[in-house]
């Protein structure tokens, strides 16, 4: 059975992060591990590393995934690419301090250099990461996007490109979010065309590869190359992809993470949804 649940505030303290996916009855959560809008931030001391994840036993809670800066952008060059290396870094340790196992990051913009140099920028970027953490064992998921602007990650084929280009490093691997993929044209709203996304997943990169799912219904267009995240059932991808996925016994056990908008159904809705489309 797949994971459900929410990205949640750590406003207050990682503790308050488990307390309210608690109140959800989230199954998995996603938090940041500091300020997303900064650069740095203090470390984590080992007591409260240790608190969060008794903390964590104790809630029912049985995964957390990390989502990393926005800040961070290993497409670039100069020194926004040295600065987003150093943050990645102390991301990553940040995780394992916390025991969280995955740290969803954007691929990032190329900023004008084209796509062929933003890829080469990216491999670099994460070739020097993972150099650096060999002793961490936390994994970079590396999300799929909408393709706005000069922001990489529309095509899977450029992640089969970035993962080949660093030899299928085990450390490596993909969130996949619903609206995005949406947004980037790809057609997995019937059964047949969901079943040959999932397919052409499973051939390429591996199911063990897909770390974690976004779900978002969508306010714009299959292939609009916008990001625009809507309620479930209330955007263009529609509640039978959702059922779809929710059912499939491929994701057993990955975390499958609403990033809704916060008014109107909010939370609690789409959560309630999500329990009635599995069944309970």
């Amino acid at each position: 059975m797949s994971l459900i649940g929410l990205h949640v505030s750590i406003s207050g303290g990682f503790l308050k992060a488990i307390e309210r996916g608690k109140a959800f009855g989230c199954e998995a959560i996603q938090i940041f591990t500091k300020n997303q809008l900064q650069w740095k931030a203090p470390s984590i001391p080992p007591s409260q590393g240790i608190a969060f994840l008794k903390a964590l036993r104790e809630s029912g809670i049985r995964k957390v995934v990390a989502h990393a800066s926005y800040l961070i952008n290993l497409a670039s060059e100069g020194d926004q690419k040295r600065k987003s290396v150093e943050a990645l870094i102390g991301e990553l340790d940040r995780c394992d301090q916390l025991g969280i196992g995955e740290l969803v990051l954007h691929p990032g913009a190329h900023l004008g250099l084209g796509e062929k140099r933003g890829v080469e920028n990216l491999q670099d970027g994460l070739r020097c990461v993972l150099a650096k953490t060999s002793h961490l064992k936390v994994k970079i998921l590396l999300e799929t996007m909408a393709g706005q602007g000069t922001v990489l990650g529309a095509r899977l084929e450029l992640f089969r490109e970035v993962l080949e280009g660093l030899g299928w490093d085990e450390r490596l691997g993909l969130c996949l979010d619903s609206c995005h993929l949406h947004a980037a044209g790809y057609e997995f709203r019937e059964r047949s065309s969901y079943e040959h996304f999932a397919r052409s997943l499973e051939k390429v990169f591996g199911l063990s590869r897909i770390g974690c799912w976004h779900l978002n219904d969508s306010r714009a267009e299959r292939g609009s190359l916008r990001d625009r995240h809507q309620h479930l059932g209330d955007g263009e991808v529609g509640l039978k992809f959702f059922s779809m996925i929710l059912n499939d016994d491929r994701w057993e056990d990955v975390p499958l993470i609403l990033e809704t908008p916060k008014d109107g159904t909010g939370d609690a809705g789409n959560m309630a949804l999500l329990r009635k489309l599995r069944g309970y």
